[in-house]
């Protein structure tokens, strides 16, 4: 038994580790510009009101594509991409309440690695939406790569993170990815789901003293902890303990923030489960674009939620 779990798990790190590497070496900036500008076409489309406006507007996108694919070798992908991220979503949100601060905390999933427009995942997608929207809505990103709960927690101590809190009503959060992944490269080895349990209850510890530092720099301010999903499910979905895992760090993640009344919990798994839909980056672990319009959308559903003047009428993201 030992010997299986150190093969498939040595497979496992070895498609990891090959995949970071195949990210940074291979960039197809031509498919994704053109598949991006299709995108934008086809969001302008629906949002045409009159035949010959849906004409002209495509007619317009095909020249775009055309100019995509002469300029890609001259442009670099964000300055083509850049304008059109605003349209990814779909919002009416003409009774949001004014004036308000989000501020997003954690690791590479609030940074938002894996965009390949390089405008900051579904914190960016969120504030592009806002900014349509002609909100006065600000949004804050300190998402930093590769963060664990017990980096969060002494980052927290920061003057510019503490004194971005201090001004929130939202507080975004993404963590403890890097903690299983932790766990997962310690113990590749020899996997089993003890090391994962007993690193799950320090997890706990430390998410809740994020929760009560937030809370003490802010009492006023509502927590939004957003959830796992399971970024090996396409390739390794036989392996049932991954699956476990995820499972159990969620619940645990969702227990916790059901016992304050400042914090809600965020599902994003079933965003990324039994769909043909390609939601990842390339290196196989981070979303894509298009995963992190559905988290953008998961994310807009539940903010609506807890005010009474706030009310989001329809969230849509493209297909």
């Amino acid at each position: 038994m030992k010997n299986k779990r150190v093969t498939w798990m040595s497979i496992l790190i070895g498609i990891l580790l090959l995949s970071g590497c195949l990210y940074l070496l291979l960039q197809d900036r031509n498919q994704t510009q053109v598949e991006s500008v299709k995108a934008v076409a086809s969001v302008k489309r629906d949002q045409t009101e009159s035949t010959e406006d849906r004409a002209s507007e495509v007619a317009k996108a095909q020249e775009e594509v055309q100019t995509a694919q002469v300029e890609v070798s001259d442009k670099p992908i964000t300055e083509n991409i850049k304008d059109k991220v605003r349209e990814v979503v779909e919002v009416a949100l003409d009774f949001f309440k004014k004036d308000q601060k989000i501020v997003a905390i954690g690791d590479s999933l609030t940074e938002g690695i894996g965009d390949e427009t390089e405008n900051g995942g579904y914190v960016g997608i969120l504030n592009h939406t806002f900014e349509d929207n002609k909100l006065n809505i600000t949004v804050e990103n300190y998402g930093k790569k590769g963060n664990r709960t017990d980096q969060l927690l002494k980052r927290l101590e920061k003057e510019d993170v503490a004194s971005a809190i201090k001004e929130a009503d939202i507080v975004l959060i993404t963590i403890g990815a890097n903690d299983i992944m932790n766990v997962l490269k310690s113990n590749f080895m020899n996997v089993t789901m003890e090391p994962f349990q007993e690193e799950r209850v320090k997890y706990i510890e430390r998410l809740e003293a994020i929760f009560i530092k937030v809370n003490e720099l802010n009492p006023d301010t509502q927590i939004y902890l957003i959830g796992f999903y399971n970024p090996f499910e396409r390739h390794f979905g036989e392996i049932k303990e991954l699956g476990m895992i995820i499972d159990s760090w969620n619940e645990a993640g969702k227990s916790l923030a059901e016992k304050y009344d400042h914090v809600r919990y965020i599902p994003t798994k079933d965003l990324f489960s039994n769909t043909t839909l390609d939601l990842l980056a390339e290196d196989e672990f981070h979303p894509n674009t298009t995963g992190y319009k559905l988290m953008a959308q998961r994310v807009l559903e539940y903010l609506k939620e807890p005010n009474k003047e706030t009310e989001i009428n329809s969230v849509e993201v493209p297909s």
